[in-house]
This record gives structure tokens, sequence and C-alpha cells, in this order.
């Protein structure tokens, strides 16, 4: 904020908000953040009334924040890379703001996101030196402000002229605010609004000094053409929908619209215009060729300079802006206050440093090399007075010269470069990365610096940050570049992208001999590592023969015999690739020891000079030795494998788990996910967990049931797994899985199905209730007839096991089905209907009295001794002596062959009475049989999925 008292401070802003068309209704209470001053690069300051809350960003930094909308997201751009202190905004939000973040800037800078509520708006704008935005909650915001969105309406527009000898003056009266454009192009004055409209010229015959007005509609814009003699001024002036047109007499000059590159360093440029709505392309009817008008909301703003590239031409105007180009594919983008040039392959710009001054530094400071990527050898040079007394002279000179910089925008840079030049000459990228940073912090714009970002880019590969270099490389500026090239297909060997390091190393192989001889090497083993993997060993052999002709560091050389054991081994020859890594394996450098040990033990394996369990023994201490990179999960993917052969799953998972998280963002971590899934699918779904413990393979699927596949796969996997549970009465576990499954994973007709399985394992497990909840919770229509019979007698056996046997009743129906009619007997039963119930348990036996020779089963057994029971007590002789008479030959070799004879002896129906029957049909619970053909049910489901 400036050096004003804050309440002075934010009545000036005010004002200017009230003139940019902002409704104030009373004054703002004072800024909570006093302590901000003009000598702080940024401040943001807070205040509200009870129409609407103002941030203002202010100081050298602030004023050059961007406001864009995306969607309910307001995003504002900050020119640092230190996280601004907004904690105000995200503990006390204002109203209409659902939350506040940031986050770091892709191409540098921080962005401030702020999170809009369902109906809330906000307005943005520039004003005595600060950059404002005004946040109005839902239904709060002024009507007609929404520059993005400029009112459409067919209204006749009146205008009126009133001229003189020297000058006319043209108003037009709309009815909302409109945005507008106002230019001289040749001998003719253009006005264009951005809503279409009929122009009513009745009050305007007369134009003075200037000729005919014509004018055209077209969608969404009105243009006006006026014949005006050379040299004649223009200006205009806007408030609200009347905007005011004066040809002739002295023009104040045009001031409001700034242009300069883009601060992420991108081959664009960028507008700062308040109130930008929308760009129109035009067509000069006379001149032929087309051209573009950027129209803005009032009041008036103005470009009053001029600016000319190889792409376009930017025209001095009275209000809005004007462009010119011949380009067919120049895009331009009105957002917010922000109006942004571009092409899809970048304009075509000068260096950010040619227009800034010539600085004087020492002679023999590191001088600029023959490419922005390269690294030139004389850098490290030290001189006699050695490392310290050089590195002492260059940063007092880049100290020097950055003091200067801070009063002075166009201060030159050479120092500063010639520092990093240095530091990354002589291997300090850290450090380097620190210069050019603070360099970029000063002047956004030097990210399109072509040097700039290629040492950052450089510097950054130094210390092992690819992705952050291939952002710096990716820059425009850096397009054409062979030296990029290099470094690019350097980045792509290191992430595995062998198709794209071998292009690229292609397309800078010119320039790879004026590199460094240690970064020559580097360089021609990862190309033949790339060559490798691609399959094209003779090309690998003629790049390593190269790397081995530098003079490199010996960790140089030991890494490219590493590629060269790895070549030796594809080509068959592997006692001499075993020696190879054996000799490599002895360096007291682990990252270059630790790979080489993996691939001895690999060869080992495969020779049998190495068990199983011998190698998982030596891989577990081989993973701790060296960590965090792309050996590391190379050592874990051969010791999973392992254990997975010999049946460990535990362990196997575990290692890949625990790689996984860790690493996930290096290149080969995407194999580890997918050996971890591939595991987990081959022993729950492809059968490898059946030799398991149901209860071990439970625990060994809750331990990592992250890895259970989105879908039918994952589905059939919990379903699977809880057969095994019911067949060893772990119902309260199956019962758990599939009651996830019908909560979270599915829908229709697959979780009613799931569903059905759910409700027979509460049943099974005495639950009524949680049966019942599970039917009732997973209906839907157009369901199989089957599955919805089953689901009806489920419904039934649920209820009457609450003893609400009508309800039970009325579900079944008229359902004839098998398990319909067994529940229904059970339920005549338990209200000691016998007559009703005793036909339908002898119905249930079918013609089962036909094959005496196979002996009844359990259920059928009780079903038989409950049919002679019920005909008893019913009194029904006939029944009984029928169902004696077809079934007496069974009784022999039956299990509970006393209960039978006891149920089928007529003698005794006047003898026992009901206590004596109950106690002996006890002996024939109906209960276990059904549970038992429950979980034969769920076996057959499993095998008939099996041989599918």
């Amino acid at each position: 904020m400036s050096g004003a008292a804050p309440t002075k401070r934010i009545l000036k802003t005010t004002v200017a908000a009230a003139a940019a068309g902002a409704v104030v209704l009373a004054p703002l209470s004072p800024l909570a953040q006093e302590a901000a001053r003009s000598r702080d690069p940024l401040s943001i300051g807070i205040g509200q009334n009870a129409e609407f809350t103002r941030v203002e960003f202010g100081g050298v930094i602030g004023v050059r924040s961007r406001v864009s909308r995306q969607g309910d997201k307001v995003v504002v751009r900050l020119g640092t890379t230190a996280a601004p202190d907004v904690s105000r905004l995200k503990v006390d939000p204002p109203a209409g703001v659902k939350s506040v973040e940031t986050r770091a800037a892709r191409a540098g800078g921080t962005d401030l996101i702020i999170t809009l509520e369902e109906g809330a708006d906000a307005r943005s704008g520039v004003a005595d030196g600060a950059v404002w935005l005004n946040l109005y909650a839902p239904g709060k915001a002024p009507q007609g402000g929404d520059a993005a969105k400029p009112t459409t309406t067919d209204a006749v527009v009146p205008v009126k002229a009133e001229s003189s000898a020297d000058k006319t003056v043209l108003t037009f009266q709309w009815s909302t605010p409109v945005g507008a454009a106002v230019f001289r192009r040749g001998d003719a004055v253009w006005i264009v609004f951005d809503t279409a409209a009929r122009m009513d010229m009745t009050g305007a015959k007369q134009l003075g000094p200037a000729k005919d007005a014509r004018w055209a509609a077209g969608p969404g814009y009105t243009a006006m053409r006026i014949s005006a003699p050379d040299g004649m001024g223009v200006a205009a002036q806007g408030q609200g929908g009347t905007w005011t047109v004066t040809l002739g007499g002295t023009a104040p000059a045009a001031s409001g619209v700034e242009v300069g590159r883009a601060d992420d360093g991108a081959a664009t440029l960028v507008a700062r215009m308040a109130g930008a709505t929308k760009a129109i392309w035009l067509t000069d009817p006379l001149v032929g060729d087309r051209f573009a008008a950027v129209t803005a909301l009032a009041p008036g703003k103005g470009y009053g300079g001029g600016r000319r590239t190889v792409d376009l031409t930017l025209i001095p105007t009275a209000q809005g802006m004007a462009v010119e180009t011949g380009a067919d594919d120049l895009r331009i983008e009105a957002a917010g206050d922000l109006v942004t040039l571009s092409r899809p392959r970048g304009l075509t710009l000068s260096a950010p440093s040619a227009g800034l001054e010539t600085g004087d530094h020492a002679a023999d400071a590191p001088k600029r090399a023959a490419y922005p990527a390269m690294i030139d050898e004389a850098w490290a040079a030290t001189g006699e007075a050695g490392f310290s007394d050089r590195y002492r002279r260059l940063q007092d000179a880049a100290g020097l010269e950055t003091i200067a910089a801070a009063d002075d925008p166009r201060a030159p840079i050479e120092a500063r470069m010639a520092l990093a030049r240095f530091l990354v000459g002589s291997g300090l990228n850290y450090e380097a990365i620190g210069v050019l940073n603070a360099l970029i912090a000063k002047a956004p714009n030097l990210q399109g610096e072509p040097e700039v970002r290629g040492l950052r880019g450089v510097a950054r590969v130094g210390v092992g940050r690819l992705e952050e270099a291939q952002v710096d490389f990716a820059g425009a500026a850096l397009a054409n570049d062979p030296a990029t090239k290099v470094w690019q297909g350097y980045i792509a060997s290191e992430q595995g992208d062998w198709e794209g390091a071998r292009r690229s190393f292609a397309a800078g192989a010119s320039v790879i001999d004026d590199f460094p001889p240690a970064w020559r090497a580097r360089f021609g083993a990862a190309h033949a590592l790339a060559a490798i993997e691609t399959g094209d060993l003779a090309a690998a052999q003629q790049l390593l023969a190269y790397s081995f002709s530098q003079k490199a560091p010996a960790t140089d050389q030991l890494t490219a015999r590493l590629v060269q054991a790895r070549l030796f081994d594809l080509q068959g020859d592997k006692n001499r690739a075993l020696a190879v890594y054996k000799a490599v394996a002895r360096a007291p450098l682990d990252g270059i020891a630790t790979p080489a040990k993996l691939g001895a033990i690999g060869l080992e394996m495969d020779k049998g000079a190495l068990s199983p369990d011998q190698a998982a023994q030596q891989l577990e201490q081989l993973k701790w030795r060296w960590r965090g990179d792309g050996t590391e999960l190379a050592v874990i993917r051969k010791l999973a494998d392992i254990y997975l052969k010999q049946g460990r799953y535990r362990e196997a998972l575990g290692a890949l788990r625990g790689a996984g998280k860790r690493l996930s963002g290096i290149p080969g971590a995407t194999e580890i996910q997918a050996d971890q899934s591939n595991a987990f699918r081959a022993l729950f779904l492809e059968g490898a967990a059946d030799g398991l413990q149901p209860v071990q393979a439970l625990a060994l699927f809750y331990d990592f049931r992250e890895l259970t596949p989105i879908g039918a796969d994952g589905d059939e996997m919990v379903r699977r797994l809880s057969r095994r549970l019911i067949d060893v009465d772990l119902l309260d576990q199956a019962a758990e899985l599939l009651q996830h499954q019908v909560d979270e994973r599915l829908d229709g007709v697959a979780k009613a199905q799931v569903a059905t399985n759910l409700a027979t394992v509460y049943l099974m497990d005495r639950q009524p209730e949680k049966a019942l909840q599970a039917i009732w919770g997973s209906r839907t229509t157009l369901l199989p007839a089957a599955m919805n019979s089953e689901r009806r007698a489920l419904e039934a056996r649920g209820l009457m096991d609450l003893g609400r046997f009508d309800h039970a009743l009325e579900v079944l129906d008229r359902d004839q089905s098998n398990p319909a009619r067994e529940v229904r007997a059970d339920i005549f039963w338990k209200q000691q209907k016998w007559a009703e119930a005793a036909p339908i348990y002898e119905a249930r036996l079918g013609d089962r009295y036909k094959t005496a020779g196979t002996a009844l089963t359990p259920g059928e057994e009780s079903w038989l001794i409950r049919a002679g029971v019920g005909y008893s007590l019913a009194g029904d002789r006939a029944g009984l002596q029928r169902l004696s008479g077809r079934y007496g030959p069974f009784v022999a070799g039956a299990r509970s062959a006393a209960a039978i004879r006891v149920a089928l002896d007529d003698n005794l129906s006047g003898v026992a009475g009901t206590g004596d029957f109950a106690n002996l049909s006890s002996q024939a619970d109906t209960f276990v049989g059904w549970v038992n053909s429950a979980k034969q049910a769920f076996r057959k489901e499993a095998d008939a999925k099996a041989a599918t």
C-alpha cells in the first residue's frame, strides 16, 4: 500500500472505482492491514462495506498483478515465488467467497485463487498505483458491469452531433453500459461498440470538419466509419452507457492501456486494460484488409503509443485497442483486465534484454556461449588468483548491478548473468538457480530471455529437477536452440522416454561436441541406453565408443560401463556382462555400484549360481543401500517377482506398496503400480489366494484393499472372497465386504444381485432386520424374474424370523417357486397350521420316494419328519399312511432313523401330544437345511464363474 493513510488511500481508489462503473454505496471501512508501505514489493490491503469487500494489491510487484476469471474462480497472478500473506482471507473469507488458496504458477510467480459461491461476483481494475478487486456476495453485484458478458440489445441508439468550424462532438446514448473502441486508421475514424444496435443518425446530419459517417451492425457488435481529414485529433470519453467522441480540436494524450511481454516469458503480448470486453474482427471496406478492435467499458482509456512487430501492429487509440496483422492465426483474448495477443507457435519478439542498458563489467567475466542452453568449458576457469577470488569479484559485480536494478527497470543484467555462467560451469547449480530466480523475481519478463531460461534449465538438470528443467526448455524462446534439444534428449532418457530421447539427441547432434567433455560422455551414455531400449544395438555400440573417448571423470566412465554391460547381456555375451557388472559393483559409489550389483544378481540367478532365497536375501540388503530413484524401483521389482514365485504374497505386495507410495513421480513408478495390480488380481481374481486359509486371505485383502480395481473385476474379487468366508461361517466378515459393495460401488441390477447375496448372509447369521434393509434398499425395476422370486422368498423369510407371519405371506402372494414354497411351509409350521404345512413339505420332496437306493439328504430328512409330524398333529391318517408307505424304505439308511420312524408311525398319533412332536421336530431344523442349501448355491455360482 502507499505511504498515505489507509483511509485517504481507500477514498482515492473508491473514487476511481466509481468512475469505472463500480457501485459504491458507502465509504469503505479502514484497511485492516495498515502496516504495508510503498517500500514493500507486495502489499495486500483489505477493506469492506455493506455492499462488497475490496482487496488491493500494491507495491512494485503488486501493481503488476493480473486478474482473470475462470468459471467460479478469480485468479490473481502475483509476480513473486514467495507465498503472500493471505491469512485473513483464508481464516475469515469475505461474503460470497467459498475458499481462498495459493499455488505456485507453472512459469514462475504465485496464483491467488479465490473461489466464489454460487451467485457471487467480482470486479477488478487499476487505480492509484494499485490493482483492486471487488468481491460481491450473491445478489449484491452491480448490474451491467460484467465486462466479460456485455449486454446484447437490438435497441435503437440515438446519435447526436454538435459541430463547429474546427471540431465535431458525437454523443452515443446507450441504455446500458457497453464497451467501445475509438481510433484513427488512415483517413477514417472508427468507432466500434461491443453490442449490436441500430444507429439513429437523425441528430447527427452535420459533422462539421468530418465527412460522411457510415455504420454497420454484426453479430455482437456495431461499427461506424467516419471519413476525417488526416491530422484531425480524436478523443473519447465515457460514463456508463454514454459515449462522447470528439473529432478535431486538441486531443488529450491517451493513457490507461499498457502493453508488454507476458510475465511468464511466453512469446505473447499482454495489454492491461481495465474493463476489456471482447475482440471484434473487422474488414476495411475501402482497403479490404482485416483488423481487430478490442472494446472496453467506461471510463475512457486508450493506447497512446504505437508498436510494430513482425506479426502485428498496435494502432494508437483514443479508446480501447486496435490491432492490424497479416497473420491468419493471431489470437486476441480479452479476459477481465487483460488482453492477450498470441499465435499458436508464439509471436516473433525480440529478447527482453534488448531493451536493457549495456553494462560495464570485467573483460574476463564469463561470456555468453554460442547457444542459450550451451555450457562453455571456459566458464569454470578461475585464473591465477583461484576460485575464491574469482567468485568474490563476480558476486560483488552482480550485487552492485542488483542494487542499481531496484530503481532502474532498464538496468543491465550482464554481471548477474556472468555470475550465473560461472556457477553453472563450476557445477554450483543450486547457487546458479538462486541467482537466476532472483533475476526473474525482479523482472518477470526475463523468463522470455533465451539464455536465462536455458541456463536455469541446465542448472535444474544438474540438481536432478528434471520436471522443472523441462518447463524451462519448453519455452518458446528456446524453440530453435539445438543445445536445448540435447538437454531434452538427456531428460527424456533419464525419464525412460527412449523414442523421445533419440529424436531430441538427433536434433541437437550438431552441437554436442561443443559441450565440456564430462557432458559429452554423459550424453553419449544416455543416448546409447536409449538406443539399447529401442533395439538399435549397433548404434549403442558406436555411442558408447564415443563416450569412452572423452576425458570424463571416473564417475561418468563407470556409468557408461553399466550401459556397456547391458549391451553385452543383450548381445548374448553373459559372461562378459557379468564380469563388467562385478567390476563396477566394487566402486565406492553407491549410486553406480547398486545397479551393477542388481545386474550381477540377475545374471547369476539365470545361470543357477544363486538360489531364489539367496538372491532375495541380497536384494533385501540392496534395497536399503541406494534409495529414491529408478535403481531402487528396479531392485524392488526384482525382489517382488521372486517373492511372488515363492508364494510369499504379503512380502511381495508390501515391497511394491512401499516403493509405489514414495517414488510415484519417477520413471518406473508406473510399472510398480502395474505389478501391484497384477499381483493382487492374480491373488483374488485368478485363484492364486485359494491356497491360503480364508482368514489369511481376508487379512491379506484388507491390508491391500486399495489395490482393488474399479469396475466388474473388483466386484468379482469381493464376491469370490465373500463366498470363501461364508464356507467357513465367517459371516460377519463376508457381510462387511458385500455391504461395502452395495453402499459404495454398485447400482441398478448389479446392486440388487449383490444385495440379495448380502440379505442371504444376514439371514444365515440370524440378523433379519439387516437382511430386510438390504432387500428394501436395493429395489429397482426390470429385474429378472428368477431374481425377483429369490428376493421375495428372502424378504418373507426375514419377516417370518421377526414373527410377522401374515406380512410374510402377503409378500409371497401366489409365488409357487421352490424357495417361496419352502418359506411358506415354515411360516405355517410356526403358526401351527399343521394341515397347511405338511402337504407343502411333502410336495418339496417331490418324487424322491422313487429313488430308494439313494439316501436322503439332511434337508430332505427334515422335510420328511415335519411332513409326518404335521399329518399326525392334523389327524390326517391317510396322508401319514401315504407318506409312510412311500418313505418307509428310507428309514434304515437315514441319519435320523429313529426320528423318522416315530414321525411315520401312525400308531402314535393318538398317544403322543403336541409337546412330544415338538421335541421330535426340533431334530429336523429346516433352517440348518436352508443354510446348507444357500452355501451350496454360493459354491455353484463360484464354480460357474470360474468355468467361464
